[in-house]
């Protein structure tokens, strides 16, 4: 058994939903600690948070990842407990194996051989953990970094362990990610019963052709690191119940997954204009779960590329896609950011897992790239 696989296990065994940590920070402390790492603590409400950092001098490279996980489902559909670490076909499966415990044992053990082959390294390292990740992620990465900026601690290379890889680990790096704009739309009519319709107003009916404009608006076209903007209706809602009765109100879900294209005080300017156009009453709340950002080539790009092909022999490609990630608040401070981690087919899934042989190319990779920078 590896030095990797063996934390790996050790992470999984600790029952860390959101927003627990249920002991990993602890664990992860005490072994960093051992390489000179200092140890600072900056939790707020019920979200632990986690601040190592080897060095003082600049330049700053930070792993970022998260120590929580989400919900395992229904446990009658894994084919073994998973939060019992289990080997089967060159694959370890249990909850978190993939997002992204494993990312997180992968660069440990990296740091671990990287500073035993330089003891000296330039600059710093330090890695970053919160347990808010898979959940409103509002304790999490996003106040630790305002204590950073705070005291003008500057990260310079960030890189976030998810699982970002397709077919093979290393095939697909992150280098920026979507906005995300969630909104909570309440149309208000008057209630009242289905056979006199002249006495109520149904909200559904005078909302529905501004759900077709908002649904068939272009917001924007993309460009060359992001796809176009879309808005998607999440839900739904209206009506007692009863067959026989108009609503007086209905309550609609949206989201828009934003590009570089366009900003927030835009998508809100446009959304109101296409509801205002249909005169009905409304309420409209928004909530900014995160802007777009694009890491541009640089030296953490090219010191991943030159890994990737000294560890794995081929060139991987840049990419934008998927959801969020806590990467999306620490690009804001001027830090290079880009995701790399393990497959991710089957995150979030049951019998999630993670193939042996990608957990210590992955650590590889990760030492290679320490090695580029701070060497």
């Amino acid at each position: 058994m590896t030095e990797t696989l063996s934390l790996l296990e050790e992470l999984i065994r600790r029952e860390s939903v959101t927003p627990n940590d249920a002991g990993c920070q602890d664990l992860l402390a005490e072994r960093l600690g051992k390489l000179g790492f200092n140890d600072e603590r900056l939790n707020f409400a019920d979200t632990q948070n986690l601040w190592l950092r080897r060095g003082s001098e600049p330049p700053l490279f930070v792993f970022l990842g998260h120590t929580d996980v989400v919900p395992t489902g229904p446990l009658a559909a894994w084919d073994s407990p998973p939060f019992e670490p289990t080997l089967r076909d060159g694959k370890l499966y249990g909850r978190g194996a993939a997002d992204m415990k494993g990312g997180i044992a992968a660069f440990v053990t990296a740091v671990e051989r990287f500073i035993a082959q330089y003891p000296q390294h330039k600059g710093s390292i330090a890695v970053m953990m919160t347990s808010d990740e898979e959940g409103a992620a509002t304790h999490g990465v996003v106040k630790v970094v305002e204590v950073l900026e705070g005291r003008n601690e500057k990260i310079d290379w960030c890189l976030v362990g998810e699982p970002s890889s397709d077919k093979a680990v290393g095939d697909v790096i992150r280098v920026g990610r979507r906005g995300s704009l969630c909104a909570k739309l309440t149309v208000f009519g008057i209630q009242g019963h289905v056979a006199y319709p002249e006495l109520a107003e149904n909200p559904i009916h005078t909302f529905a052709p501004a759900l077709k404009d908002l649904a068939e608006e272009i917001w924007d076209h993309g460009n060359r690191f992001f796809p176009p903007t879309r808005l998607q209706v999440s839900n739904i809602n209206a009506g007692t119940g009863a067959e026989n009765i108009i609503p007086g109100q209905a309550e609609v879900q949206f989201n828009l997954r934003f590009c570089t294209e366009l900003d927030e005080a835009t998508i809100k300017a446009r959304t109101q204009a296409i509801l205002d156009k249909y005169g009905f009453k409304y309420d409209l709340q928004w909530r900014l779960s995160g802007n777009p950002f694009l890491t541009a080539r640089g030296q953490l790009v090219d010191a991943t590329h030159a890994a990737i092909e000294t560890v794995c022999g081929f060139q991987t490609q840049d990419d934008t896609g998927g959801g969020t990630s806590d990467g999306r608040f620490v690009a804001p401070t001027g830090a290079q950011v880009i995701e790399l981690g393990p497959l991710n087919a089957s995150i979030h899934k049951v019998n999630e897992h993670i193939g042996l042989d990608d957990l210590e190319t992955l650590s590889r990779i990760y030492q290679q790239i320490l090695v580029n920078l701070l060497a």
